[in-house]
């Protein structure tokens, strides 16, 4: 069974379901900071469902993200309908095939292994999100650096809570979402990623040092 985190209960207090900032706590919990570099990219997923509780507090993390004039262009699409799931995955995998023309032998069912495999992975969630945002916002310029902030709140909120996402782009087409839910165009795609509890968590991925991205005062 998953618990929440003592970092969700620090850093804010829960009512409704949603999550309520605490003005009087500190920011810079040790706990809280850990979550950056517990979050990992899952890839494959347990069915068990996510409890809507859950699911609201996710979602709820990510509406606060910052936001160019407070501009707030996000929508949350969330799917659990199986039916729509399967059919995303069946229209990847169809897309695919055209990275397997001019194969043959050894190589084309090694190639087609590791899509099915990959796509069996990606679409074995019980919950997806697709993170979009409004061009017909206030600012819609800025909609191109407000929507990944939103899609970094939610991932890290879903670690927070034990759940595992990833920021996927190309491995699910834009297009493929866009015809299979209905997504009207006004509406921009910046990822779609799946939530559930990892069939197990990846080994951390490497980091290059922080040495090598800061310079203090000029480069």
């Amino acid at each position: 069974m998953i618990t929440t985190r003592r970092t969700c209960l620090t850093l804010a207090g829960i009512a409704g379901g949603t999550l309520v900032a605490n003005a009087a706590e500190p920011a810079g919990d040790s706990d809280f900071l850990a979550l950056f570099a517990k979050r990992q990219s899952v890839r494959r997923y347990k069915p068990d469902p996510v409890p809507e509780v859950h699911l609201r507090r996710i979602l709820d993390a990510a509406r606060r993200a910052p936001t160019s004039g407070n501009q707030q262009p996000w929508k949350f699409l969330v799917v659990r309908d199986r039916v729509k799931i399967d059919r995303m995955k069946a229209r990847c995998i169809e897309r695919s095939q055209s990275y397997l023309r001019g194969l043959s032998g050894a190589e084309l069912e090694a190639r087609r292994k590791k899509i099915d495999e990959g796509m069996a992975g990606y679409f074995s969630a019980p919950v997806y999100v697709i993170v979009l945002t409004d061009s017909q916002s206030q600012y819609p310029t800025y909609n191109h650096w407000d929507g990944p902030l939103a899609a970094g709140y939610l991932m890290l909120a879903a670690r927070a809570l034990g759940y595992g996402t990833v920021f996927i782009t190309d491995s699910i087409p834009d297009q493929v979402t866009r015809e299979v839910l209905s997504i009207p165009e006004r509406y921009e795609r910046v990822c779609i990623t799946p939530l559930g509890i990892p069939d197990g968590w990846p080994d951390p991925a490497p980091k290059k040092k922080l040495e090598d991205f800061v310079a203090y005062e000029t480069l």
